[in-house]
């Protein structure tokens, strides 16, 4: 049966992780490795981020489904993740409704007023995370990947473990977060044992 995983990882062009990320994805569709999983992260047709009024509550809200509707969440923790901050620019609840905002991936077209109508809430002991927050994207994966009691898996895009890179919300991981790459006869490879064991446990 296929397994509903969340893959968390760092998209930047520069300094990001796609390369633990599509290795992950190569184990999904190839012939020798037999994990059967589908990555609910990944931009699918209809994504509210294809909307040009996309906000960060819109995504968080999307993420927050989408979590809901895996069993596990793979977060890939790289040297520069503990520094981003994309998604933590909500100032809904310090600034109240007529608050700015900038959508999505649409800085060059400057700020817009906040687009949520009425008062916000904390959400209750049971609920989602809120998606009225200036949490980073990342941090807010996380939080809900907990409250909900997804099992979590953290690779460090290393050779090593890197407990350095560990964002603080994540200290609780330290010992159990681990290199996604081994050195093998073939050169550095990923560790496939480890997310078999992960998936064949669920």
């Amino acid at each position: 049966m296929s397994k509903r995983v969340y893959i968390s990882a760092d998209y930047s062009e520069a300094n990001g992780d796609r390369d633990v990320v599509d290795v992950l994805h190569s184990w999904g569709r190839d012939n020798l490795h037999k994990v059967d999983y589908v990555d609910t992260a990944q931009v699918v047709s209809g994504s509210v981020s294809d909307n040009p009024d996309c906000r960060a509550c819109d995504l968080k809200a999307e993420f927050n489904a989408q979590i809901n509707a895996s069993s596990v969440v793979i977060f890939i923790i790289g040297d520069k993740t503990a520094l981003r901050t994309a998604g933590s620019s909500c100032r809904r609840r310090t600034e109240g409704a007529f608050c700015s905002c900038t959508p999505y991936k649409q800085n060059s077209n400057g700020s817009l007023i906040c687009k949520l109508n009425g008062s916000t809430s904390v959400p209750g002991a049971t609920e989602d995370v809120g998606k009225i927050n200036s949490y980073s994207y990342l941090e807010h994966e996380f939080k809900q990947a907990k409250k909900k009691n997804k099992k979590i898996v953290i690779f460090y895009n290393s050779l090593n473990r890197q407990s350095s890179w560990l964002p603080s919300y994540m200290n609780d991981f330290v010992e159990s977060a681990e290199p996604f790459w081994v050195n093998s006869p073939l050169g550095k490879i990923g560790n496939y044992s480890v997310i078999k064991r992960v998936l064949e446990d669920e």
